[in-house]
């Protein structure tokens, strides 16, 4: 590989990264207007999205899924508990471990928030093949990317 080949390989636009990163941010903005009129945040939003899943889950679990660090995550309970969407108890086996359970408003919440996957799809602009295959590629460099850690 020659220098120049080497040194175009720095350039912003050749980069896999940033069109990623790019793309990601302008996603969770798109989502504001939507979340705005639930009271949510992104970050609340992905967290109501995996109790109108699972209904029950430790606090472990939740971060492990949504790649949260638990000083991200806890003050996101914290608010979502006192709006009360969820509960948070203590694991009986573990005091370290908080279990989260939806609650009944929590639940209803899901009748409101169950256009917003729509909205956002189209404002990406893509076909339905094309947004699966983004679907699909995404989450294969995610996975490979965890199974081979630095």
């Amino acid at each position: 590989m020659s220098k120049k080949q080497e040194y175009d390989a720095l350039k912003l636009s050749n980069q896999v990264c940033f069109p990623l990163y790019a793309c990601s941010k302008e996603l969770v903005r798109q989502y504001g207007p939507y979340l705005k009129q639930l009271g949510l945040t992104y970050t609340q939003y992905i967290v109501m999205l995996v109790l109108w899943e699972q209904e029950k889950v430790s606090s472990r679990d939740l971060a492990d899924s949504l790649h949260l660090d638990y000083g991200t995550l806890t003050p996101v309970l914290k608010r979502l508990e006192q709006a009360g969407y969820l509960s948070r108890e203590r694991a009986a086996n573990d005091e370290r471990l908080l279990t989260i359970t939806i609650t009944d408003k929590g639940k209803k919440l899901k009748d409101k928030a169950v256009k917003i996957p729509h909205c956002i799809g189209e404002c990406m602009g893509l076909s339905d093949e094309e947004f699966i295959t983004l679907y699909k590629l995404t989450y294969k460099a995610l996975k490979n990317m965890e199974e081979n850690k630095l």
